[in-house]
């Protein structure tokens, strides 16, 4: 079947099986290595990317879903100023440690601050709630967000 969406703004065109999920087109079709395959059912968020804006686990969406719409990856997101707004606060606050989880992180911190640009502590704990991390234990990751949204006031 023939699949036609845009992907880190370049229109795509591929004849797939539209059952394929995106994590595995991503990562093997078109060679997107950031989106991490963790658990492989959606508890993790180590796949996760924007479908129209909105975060999803891209280890259960299947191609067919895509068709028409719009997705964002960690490669096509940190082109951007925001990326270089939050990847500045991870950095800032310690919240990267192995990395594994953290294109997931900033793509859960995208999609809140697009939605909520001036987020309190629990509206961030919410939003990363889908996002495992074995590392940081999170309050780092919840303050670089909040740092985020103060440095980059404007931005969201």
């Amino acid at each position: 079947m023939v699949i036609e969406f845009v992907l880190n703004g370049e229109r795509i065109k591929a004849d797939v099986n539209p059952e394929k999920r995106l994590l595995h087109f991503l990562r093997e079709d078109m060679g997107l290595k950031g989106t991490k395959e963790g658990c492989g059912e959606g508890e993790c968020g180590a796949c996760s990317v924007l479908l129209n804006g909105k975060l999803v686990h891209s280890c259960l969406v299947p191609l067919i879903m895509v068709d028409g719409r719009d997705v964002l990856t960690i490669e096509g997101f940190r082109k951007t100023e925001r990326f270089r707004v939050l990847k500045e606060a991870f950095s800032e606050e310690g919240a990267v440690q192995c990395g594994f989880c953290t294109p997931g992180m900033l793509l859960a911190a995208e999609a809140l601050l697009r939605e909520n640009p001036e987020p309190d502590e629990e509206d961030i704990k919410e939003a990363i709630s889908g996002n495992l991390c074995r590392c940081t234990g999170y309050l780092s990751v919840v303050r670089a967000i909040k740092r985020a949204s103060i440095k980059g006031r404007g931005l969201w």
